[in-house]
């Protein structure tokens, strides 16, 4: 009873925004008629915005590219990262490791934020070709995470007698080291994960990756700002719901971490 009763906080946090993100628009339905930007009442629960919109009804369709942008740049930095980390870990050849993590250092040097802006700048990415930027600026450091986590458990002996076997390489890398650095990596998943949101939130914030007046939640805190004490709801609310999708997923990282830390 106690292990769900750890995860409750971290669920109450990250349900209401995780929700709405992901089934907001099937219960949006169509715009209505603008009304006079950045009002209250008049039929609108949470006001107008800057351009008359109801502001309900972009919060519902708001979320989901933040998300999903998220989620999918997470999922692709590791799918990089997991086997270009383990392979340096592993390797007993000093030239292999070099010709791995030397390029991702170079990489690791230029700010996350920096590299975005100016890609950015050549050409105009949509929401899969932010995905794919924060994911490469998210590489370089899960890489050096992934090796230095699976180093010392491919130092102890028991990887030794697993090549002596004759094991093969997926076996010993995914089988064994893999595994031993499990703890490790599920923290940084969700540390990561709350980086690679605010990354995105970011990014959007700053016109990267989506239109200038789409529903998104990052961008109504960033048009809408203008009107924020006139209009408080129009910020005030995409902005707690990124925070509720920051520290929900960190909460209940943590608490499924410390259920594998503690006996039953």
């Amino acid at each position: 009873m106690r292990a769900p009763r750890r995860l409750l906080p971290g669920l109450a946090v990250v349900a209401v925004p995780l929700l709405l993100a992901l089934l907001g628009p099937l219960f949006a339905g169509d715009p209505g008629p603008r009304a006079v930007s950045f009002t209250l009442g008049g039929g609108h629960w949470l006001g107008t915005d800057f351009v008359g919109r109801d502001v309900w009804q972009q919060v519902l369709h708001g979320g989901r590219t933040v998300v999903l942008t998220a989620l999918a740049a997470t999922a692709l930095a590791y799918v990089v990262a997991l086997p270009v980390g383990l392979a340096a870990a592993v390797t007993r050849a000093r030239w292999l490791e070099e010709l791995l993590m030397r390029p991702l250092d170079v990489l690791l040097a230029v700010p996350s934020l920096l590299l975005i802006l100016l890609v950015a700048s050549v050409f105009s990415p949509g929401a899969a070709g932010l995905a794919l930027l924060v994911a490469l600026v998210n590489v370089p450091d899960a890489a050096r995470i992934v090796r230095a986590a699976a180093a010392e458990a491919a130092a102890r002996p028991a990887v030794e007698a697993l090549r002596m076997q004759g094991e093969s390489w997926w076996r010993v890398a995914v089988g064994y080291v893999g595994r031993s650095a499990l703890r490790t990596l599920a923290a940084d998943a969700g540390v990561r994960l709350t980086g690679v949101l605010y990354l995105v939130s970011t990014a959007a914030f700053l016109g990267v990756g989506v239109a200038p007046d789409a529903a998104d939640w990052a961008v109504m805190v960033d048009r809408n700002r203008t009107g924020l004490f006139i209009q408080p709801w129009a910020v005030i609310v995409p902005a707690l719901l990124i925070v509720g999708l920051t520290t929900g997923t960190n909460l209940l990282f943590d608490a499924a971490l410390d259920k594998k830390g503690r006996r039953p």
